[in-house]
């Protein structure tokens, strides 16, 4: 990346995020764009998180892009190695290649009030951007507890998404510090294997069951020739999804027969009744994330297993102190503890149109208009931002319905011409905040007696979104020129009400009952851009969509009609999923 290169746009990160970003880039018809990765390969955190066993609790139809239906997925819920697989195929199938920067960290990145673009210096090389879109995720950089006497530990020592496979665990005395996603899944898969294992827990978690297995010849072999047998299942699991949501957002109360499944669950396998009382979580389930597992429990009664119902306080040498003072003598250390998530360190990387860092702007809370745009950061957007997490459905219709909103603002971009940039507006921008805020009061997520990765340091949530993924997809299927500035070169002015009335032209919020789409190819056959279609994204609209959507309209990602780009709604497919969708429960 020499010199002084110059782009559309300029994608940050190679995950479900950011190769999604570049599919509908191209469908949109732009080619000008790069997508930096500060890795050797694609994957994002598919890539990072590589432990023993590894997987995720969204079911696999429902964990993909409603663009790239895959019918060959192994298992019900399948592994990292297939989930990364998938990734590596949508970027060769959707000829993204030429766009990816492998080992192009993003160092900083700057706005340029009088060009209208933005500086970004990267371990590569620097080049400009029209438009930025962050999509660093909020599970890409690991979170390490301050320990005294951590950097005297004589033994191994790794996050579980850094995981050093070089090191062999056989034979060794383990700690696991930390009961999340992550951590289920690593009690059990390495417990036969190392002398002893110890697992030190702050708080129980909810389990329950994951009902995993293998997708038969027959199964596949449908799903490949009769794809609305790939719809209705994506369909229907999305839709007990998003009837599950009012529990979580509105009636807590009713979420105690779950909590009663969740204790048979752990009484099937922990027969003592004092490993069972260190194990019941005094939280309602749902205030954390609830994860699934049919082997965490079973792997705790065994007799080379012990539960530290405490968290780790100190370390003197190889002995392990916990908080209620226990010791245990170690050889490693596997770290569990989560990630970076309210205190993204890219936003110490993103320096706005006043000078400010992001971390700076948010420092009292995240908050982004429709979890994109940052008042003070014109021509910037963020997939997977402020209060777009989920807590028992898919990221990945979050992350499409994010897409449709980034193609609009891109179009938008090219109607009103010349050198211009959007700029949220800091009332907007408060509005949407006061409005989440206000739905997530009454949330189990607030309401349910425990502190979660949820919650900032202030302890307000700017994780999670208090609604159904139909409902975000209603909110972000166009951009409203009300809620923006309309910057040029060396001015602001306000948008002139021509500039609204062609938004409500060019970006309508569509109406309920539209047609339904026949269907996304599968991701063998998947189409290619469309290479008739034009720069401003707004030549035509591809009359397929990919099944149903949440709010009955087709989400028009199905493919490209010729001479025209898909512009209906790119979105969300039917398909919501349990948790959030990454590593461990789903994110």
């Amino acid at each position: 990346m020499g010199g002084r290169e110059h782009v559309r746009v300029a994608v940050i990160g190679s995950g479900f995020g950011g190769l999604g970003a570049a599919v509908r880039l191209r469908r949109e018809g732009i080619t000008d764009f790069v997508v930096l990765e500060r890795a050797d390969s694609v994957g994002g955190t598919w890539r990072d998180n590589s432990y023993p066993g590894c997987a995720c609790d969204v079911p696999s139809h429902l964990y993909s892009f409603s663009f790239a239906p895959n019918p060959d997925w192994p298992r019900t819920f399948s592994g990292q190695p297939a989930i990364r697989a998938y990734l590596e195929h949508v970027a060769d199938t959707f000829g993204l290649r030429p766009h990816i920067r492998l080992d192009s960290e993003v160092r900083m990145m700057r706005w340029d009030a009088e060009e209208l673009r933005w500086e970004i210096e990267t371990s590569a090389g620097e080049l400009t951007a029209d438009v930025v879109v962050s999509a660093t995720g909020p599970l890409s950089d690991p979170k390490m507890p301050e320990i005294p006497g951590l950097a005297e530990f004589p033994g191994k020592v790794f996050h579980s998404a850094r995981w050093d496979h070089d090191y062999d665990l056989r034979g060794k005395r383990v700690a696991m510090i930390g009961t999340g996603a992550s951590a289920i899944q690593i009690v059990p898969a390495i417990a036969p294997e190392v002398e002893r294992l110890t697992l030190f827990q702050r708080t129980p978690p909810w389990v329950m069951p994951r009902t995993d297995r293998a997708i038969t010849a027959v199964e596949r072999w449908l799903h490949r020739q009769l794809p609305f047998t790939r719809a209705a299942r994506r369909g229907l699991l999305w839709g007990i999804r998003e009837l599950q949501v009012g529990a979580f957002t509105k009636r807590p109360n009713q979420l105690g027969l779950i909590e009663s499944l969740a204790k048979a669950n752990m009484a099937r396998s922990i027969k003592d009744p004092a490993l069972r009382a260190k194990l019941t979580p005094s939280y309602r389930i749902g205030c954390k994330r609830i994860l699934l597992s049919s082997e965490y429990y079973p792997a705790l009664a065994r007799p080379d297993v012990d539960l530290v119902a405490s968290g780790l306080k100190e370390i003197r040498g190889s002995v392990l102190v916990a908080a209620d003072g226990t010791e245990t003598e170690v050889d490693a250390i596997i770290f569990g503890t989560g990630f970076h998530v309210t205190d993204m360190p890219i936003a110490d990387r993103v320096v706005g149109a006043e000078g400010q860092t992001l971390a700076d702007a948010w420092k009292d809370g995240m908050q982004a208009l429709r979890g994109a745009t940052a008042a003070g950061f014109p021509n910037w957007m963020t997939i997977i931002g402020p209060n777009t997490g989920l807590g028992n459905s898919s990221m990945i219709l979050m992350i499409e319905s994010q897409l449709t909103y980034m193609a609009d603002y891109l179009r938008q971009l090219g109607m009103l011409g010349g050198r211009v940039a959007l700029g949220a507006r800091p009332s907007a921008v408060n509005r949407w905040n006061r409005q989440v805020q206000a739905r997530m009061e009454r949330t189990v997520w607030n309401t349910g007696g425990c502190t979660s990765w949820y919650l900032d340091a202030q302890g307000r949530n700017t994780t999670v979104w208090p609604g159904t993924t139909g409902e975000f997809r209603r909110e972000t299927r166009s951009v409203d020129l009300a809620e923006y500035e309309v910057l040029r070169a060396g001015e602001r002015e306000r948008v002139p009400t021509v500039a609204v009335a062609v938004s409500a032209v060019a970006g309508p919020r569509r109406s309920r009952g539209g047609s339904v789409g026949s269907g996304a190819a599968p991701l063998p056959g998947a189409l290619p851009p469309n290479p008739r279609a034009s720069n401003a994204g707004g030549a035509g609209v591809a009359p397929g969509g990919a099944g149903l959507a949440p709010d009955g309209v087709s989400s028009g990602e199905a493919g490209l009609a010729p001479g025209g780009v898909s512009g209906g709604g790119g979105g969300v497919a039917p398909g919501g999923v349990s948790n959030v969708g990454g590593p461990g429960a789903g994110a």
